[in-house]
């Protein structure tokens, strides 16, 4: 079978998990060939980026050879052949779950975690799992397990986290189906800073296993089709996720939208945290300007994260890692990343009230993220307050004691539970991703991506996606 216009086989691996559907239909390319250019793509690229953990390319070209037969019998599945690699986080059947840290015992999982499962179900490919931070509390590729990962637009540069393999590998074209995690802006600051497009369902639209308040899985992927593709599988019923949205047949792939009439409001303060950087402010400022010039009707957000919500929030999350970490040897804990084990003490000594306190705040964020965006049919934002920082450091401001100060423009949206994506607004002068947040009603996760779908074609900045 030939390629798409001529090109080379190794290209197969920029295509699209839509134009790979296409191409095998209309037999003028293979899971095989596609599994294979991806395998060279990760080969060439993965010595620099360090995206992956697990990554086995006999049994996804296994599976891919499975995949043509089934295409060939005139019986493949909603998804099939299209490959994709699985946060670490999220199990898949005879691999370990380390969770980003040495500590952990390295235990093959007994079976594919929810969003593996559908995955797998529906002929998707899984070529590797993605790299993540110690127990997935940094907002960066750092790990005590994994290899360093590194940002494919500037290689001295952070991917982000804790989904930051698969923020990585989507943009540097590991295939076109990636799937991160998001409890506080794991999914969407991985894809504002690799320039990829990520999606935070509504809690519980995903299900997965174990459930946590606030914690959801998601597409990351180069396109918003793509995305929608994947949550057309992602979003089926399991029973083990007791925390889980009743199924609905939702029209995942109906990705129009007139622009004209919604209201939007624009929060270009998060309220807390650092300050917004200019190149990023500029960049989010003229996205509203282009929906307002479509004839969206644009309004203000005020910032309602305080310093109390994100304070109370680091006290829960503090206690619970304390909680995972605490029962450890001495031995176990010194394998931890030290910023996290230092991070993960100050929960040691809370009291009940303390912490019961600060999970309260989880709420008071929770009724002021509504209230605040009631009145609009999206809000959007910058996702981060700065581009993409040093691959070596924990978090923008590398302060264990001062952990959360990038999240203000995404924490809340989880507790409210309410839909967010990122998706690439533009560049900063010197090349790096600028994510712009697109937030909708609880539930409403096809507007999301709808409205993401819509600025996607607006985009005025569209570049090339990374070599290395």
């Amino acid at each position: 079978m030939s390629s798409r216009k001529g090109e080379g086989a190794a290209d197969l691996a920029d295509w699209t998990g839509a134009e790979l559907l296409e191409g095998f239909h209309a037999k003028r390319i293979s899971p095989v060939e596609v599994v294979k250019a991806v395998i060279s793509r990760i080969e060439a690229y993965e010595p620099k980026l360090q995206a992956l953990y697990a990554f086995d390319p006999e049994a996804a070209l296994s599976d891919a050879r499975a995949s043509e037969e089934r295409w060939r019998r005139g019986e493949a599945r909603a998804l099939d052949g299209i490959p994709a690699t699985i946060k670490e986080n999220i199990a898949t059947k005879g691999t370990p779950v380390p969770l980003g840290t040495a500590a952990r015992p390295l235990l093959p999982a007994d079976e594919d975690a929810p969003p593996a499962a559908r995955l797998r179900e529906d002929g998707v490919v899984i070529l590797a799992k993605t790299t993540m931070p110690d127990y997935g509390m940094l907002s960066s590729g750092l790990s005590s397990f994994h290899p360093l990962a590194r940002n494919p637009w500037d290689l001295t540069k952070n991917p982000g986290g804790s989904s930051a393999g698969a923020g990585a590998a989507a943009a540097a074209g590991y295939g076109p189906f990636h799937i991160g995690t998001d409890i506080g802006g794991s999914i969407r600051l991985p894809a504002g800073w690799c320039g990829v497009f990520g999606l935070k369902p509504s809690f519980g639209r995903v299900p997965i296993d174990p459930p946590y308040y606030a914690r959801v899985a998601g597409p990351m992927t180069r396109t918003v089709e793509d995305s929608a593709l994947m949550m057309r599988s992602l979003s089926r019923p399991d029973w083990r996720d007791t925390m889980s949205l009743p199924p609905q047949d939702l029209p995942w792939l109906d990705l129009g939208i007139d622009v004209k009439g919604l209201r939007i409001g624009v929060m270009m303060e998060a309220g807390i945290g650092i300050p917004l950087d200019p190149e990023v402010r500029a960049c989010v400022e003229a996205a509203a300007k282009r929906f307002e010039e479509a004839g969206a009707i644009v309004d203000e957000v005020p910032a309602f994260v305080t310093r109390e919500m994100l304070n109370g929030l680091d006290v829960f999350w503090r206690q619970r890692a304390w909680a995972d970490i605490g029962p450890l040897s001495d031995d176990q804990r010194a394998l931890i990343l030290p910023y996290i084990l230092s991070w993960a003490e100050g929960g040691k000594a809370l009291t009940g009230s303390a912490v019961y306190a600060g999970m309260s705040q989880m709420n008071v964020m929770r009724h002021a993220a509504v209230a605040a965006t009631k009145d609009f049919d999206f809000v959007i934002s910058p996702v981060a307050p700065v581009p993409a920082y040093h691959a070596e450091l924990a978090s923008p401001v590398h302060d264990p004691e001062e952990p959360f100060e990038h999240i203000g423009y995404t924490v809340a949206f989880n507790m409210s539970e309410q839909p967010s994506a990122s998706v690439n607004a533009g560049f900063t002068a010197s090349g790096l991703p600028i994510g712009l947040q697109i937030t909708g009603r609880r539930f409403d996760d096809v507007g999301v991506l709808r409205l993401s779908r819509a600025w996607e074609d607006m985009c005025p900045d569209k570049r090339a996606w990374p070599t290395l």
